[in-house]
């Protein structure tokens, strides 16, 4: 399916303006919205090419810049030192009601478009995985894949740390989480924690476990597997494909 990838909407926010980016399939039709989580780089090439592979399976993919409030509309980080100090930096800065108001901004934009069908999912990417995890705590969200999620074990997301796992039980759709064994961000007492959590609440979720680096699904680098990343890839489609569109 062809796609158009050089859109992006200025949505109003509690924090402010912010620019959403747009992948959406050419044809004319409708189709289901998926809001899509950068890492702390926010729309990095590899991010771009992951969403035009997401839209191009039937998907309108929305990408919020995470980091609207500090830095210029279009700003891409670095994958340098340099770029990860400023991402990890503005990560603990940002207060966890500006990540959640920008959610259910991108929300509120899928849905209304007239060439969205209503069905909402979430995406995301290392940071993204957890703000992912968050955005499903809305009750319009149908399916949820996060990859690598950091910081949920360690409730340190924002300036004033987050409750993300005490929040878990707010999440009603179904949710995937997908690791990697050898990802220092999330280690196994971390995994376990996470783990625990979700069991205890007896959520609609699926975990994954593999044998990677964090950042294995970014196609720059000497962690990316592109086994793997297919792998995952096709994980969140068929997740999205089950929950978003059939029977719709």
């Amino acid at each position: 399916m062809t796609i158009l990838e050089n859109e992006h909407v200025e949505l109003s926010t509690p924090t402010g303006p912010m620019r959403v980016h747009i992948f959406r399939p050419a044809g004319e039709g409708k189709y289901p919205g998926i809001l899509f989580y950068t890492e702390i780089f926010q729309v990095t090439g590899p991010i771009r090419r992951t969403a035009a592979m997401i839209a191009g399976h039937g998907y309108i993919v929305a990408i919020p810049e995470i980091y609207h409030e500090f830095e210029e509309p279009g700003t891409v980080l670095a994958y340098d030192q340099e770029g990860s100090d400023r991402g990890n930096a503005l990560k603990t800065t940002k207060t966890l009601a500006g990540y959640d108001g920008d959610a259910r901004a991108v929300l509120d934009h899928l849905a209304a478009r007239p060439d969205c069908t209503g069905a909402l999912g979430v995406m995301g990417i290392c940071i993204g995985g957890h703000l992912a995890f968050r955005a499903a705590f809305n009750q319009d969200v149908k399916a949820t894949a996060c990859f690598y999620g950091t910081d949920i074990h360690k409730g340190s997301l924002s300036a004033g740390g987050d409750d993300s796992l005490v929040r878990a039980e707010e999440i009603k759709g179904e949710l995937m989480m997908i690791w990697g064994r050898q990802d220092p961000h999330v280690p196994l007492e971390g995994r376990r924690k996470i783990l625990a959590r979700l069991d205890e609440l007896n959520l609609h979720f699926t975990w994954h476990e593999v044998n990677a680096a964090h950042a294995f699904l970014r196609d720059e680098g000497v962690r990316y597997d592109p086994e793997l990343a297919r792998w995952g890839y096709g994980m969140a489609l068929e997740l999205f494909h089950r929950r978003l569109t059939v029977g719709v």
